[in-house]
């Protein structure tokens, strides 16, 4: 059909890995100017003029999604998208529609296609909705891969993830698996820390032995000192019979001491001396018994700022900290949120019974925007209340926690080269919003989708005067 373009200033890079997409229009400039305008974006691009061959030729050659026109003869948009989703469930299918057709295009959506583009074509918006379908198809795969080695090793703890940052990180820790010494792994609460050990001993020499772990600071010094070390028949009331320690059971293998910079400084002292000897005494006992494990410790805090402070003892730093790793925030390995999101999606509805396919575009936007103070256990409790909350396929904005909240900076922003940082967005939108209510906090907390009580955190961290 007849095409009208629009030029705009070009905005976003180029494409580093390149996908293949499908152009079928029966107009020669519409397929022409589209071409050229994704090619230059790094995209592998072919073209036909009719759905018979554009079906032959997914045939003969993957892609990853198809742009097609509405209106065409013989086979039209619907009856291909139809077509498509039905021998290649996994392509994307875009529409392209005139104004007339709108309606239409929006229940083609409920059939299976990503979205529609509205007559004349916008070059801005055809890169934007192009590069978020391929990049939904690239999760797909992503996820399917993450779930074939799931179901192929399902013994072998995973690091989810495929941003540099975090294979960088599974590199290292197979790496100094190898190494027999001892380790201090680093970072911010729920980051990963204990699957990071599990996967190094996984790795390491003594995989086929014990890896035990236990959090220093969950337990009263007595307890811990009975978990570690273990008790002899009578050494306390209630001791009836005498029974190892983590240290000993442990032997051989792996000890993971999670939160070790929350460890008594007595019981500091007692650690380190088992280290040393390679032995423990139990409690009650007076006989040596030898071990001989690996041990991991964890920390969420800077115990080297624990050593020089006097809280943590300075020998007992260095035998720990043989070798150190810092695991990274989520916040600073973003591109990996959608995948994990999919992959405790994934698990959480099968374990719920409930069948949901997959989070909508906004919901992803929000996810990928978001600090996560938690890091991945945060995001883990968000899936899983959304999971709980959802009554559709689907997870829907709705379906997030509250404070989720979704900016939507460009429907009152033009858009400007100079973008600026998200959290001044944030604040100019919300600044926004509340002009535009006459600063009546509850018109604009029900208008952000928030309560009162969240929009005053957000007042008060932006400094936004009433």
């Amino acid at each position: 059909m007849g095409f009208a373009w629009i030029t705009k200033r070009r905005w976003g890079k180029k494409m580093t890995y390149q996908h293949r997409i499908l152009i079928v229009d029966d107009d020669d400039m519409t397929r022409k100017r589209l071409t050229q305008l994704l090619k230059k974006e790094g995209y592998a691009v072919s073209s036909t003029d009719n759905g018979a061959n554009a079906l032959a030729l997914l045939a003969k050659n993957p892609h990853d999604l198809v742009l097609s026109d509405l209106l065409m003869d013989q086979i039209d948009g619907l009856e291909l998208l139809t077509r498509i989703k039905a021998q290649f469930p996994d392509v994307e299918v875009i529409l392209i529609t005139g104004y007339a057709s709108i309606q239409t295009a929006i229940e083609a959506m409920k059939k299976g296609a990503y979205h529609y583009l509205e007559k004349p074509l916008r070059p801005d918006e055809v890169r934007h909705l192009v590069r978020r379908a391929v990049e939904k198809r690239q999760l797909q795969e992503q996820v399917k891969t993450l779930k074939t080695r799931l179901m192929a090793q399902t013994k072998e703890p995973l690091l989810i993830g495929q941003s540099r940052k975090i294979l960088e990180i599974v590199d290292l820790l197979k790496q100094v698996a190898q190494a027999n010494c001892n380790l201090l792994l680093m970072g911010e609460s729920g980051t990963g820390k204990e699957l990071a050990a599990s996967l190094i001993h996984y790795h390491s020499r003594s995989r086929d032995k014990n890896f035990l772990a236990i959090n220093c600071g969950s337990f009263a010094e007595d307890l811990l000192a009975n978990e570690l070390f273990g008790h002899e028949k009578g050494a306390f009331t209630g001791a009836d019979a005498a029974r190892a320690g983590l240290l000993e059971t442990a032997s051989g293998g792996t000890l993971f001491l999670d939160e070790i910079g929350e460890m008594p400084p007595s019981m500091q002292v007692k650690l380190l001396r088992a280290i040393q000897q390679q032995e423990v005494i139990r409690v009650g006992g007076s006989q040596p018994i030898p071990i001989d494990v690996r041990i991991i410790s964890a920390t969420n805090k800077d115990l080297k700022k624990a050593v020089n402070e006097g809280r943590f003892r300075e020998d007992l730093y260095y035998r720990l900290n043989v070798v150190s790793i810092v695991l990274p925030t989520l916040r600073e390995r973003k591109e990996d949120i959608p995948l994990l999101a999919n992959f405790f999606l994934s698990r959480l509805a099968k374990r719920s019974g409930k069948r949901i396919t997959g989070f909508s575009d906004e919901v992803i936007e929000v996810l990928t925007n978001y600090y996560f103070p938690g890091n991945v256990r945060e995001l883990e409790n968000i899936v899983e209340r959304a999971v709980a909350m959802t009554r559709k396929d689907t997870i829907q904005l709705a379906d997030l926690p509250p404070d989720l909240l979704e900016m939507k900076v460009f429907s009152f922003v033009q858009y400007d080269a100079n973008i600026k940082p998200l959290r001044e967005m944030e604040q100019d939108y919300i600044q926004w919003v509340l002009d535009k209510v006459g600063r009546n906090r509850t018109r604009a907390a029900k208008l952000l989708g928030i309560d009162r009580s969240s929009l005053w955190r957000h007042l008060k961290s932006f400094e936004i005067e009433d």
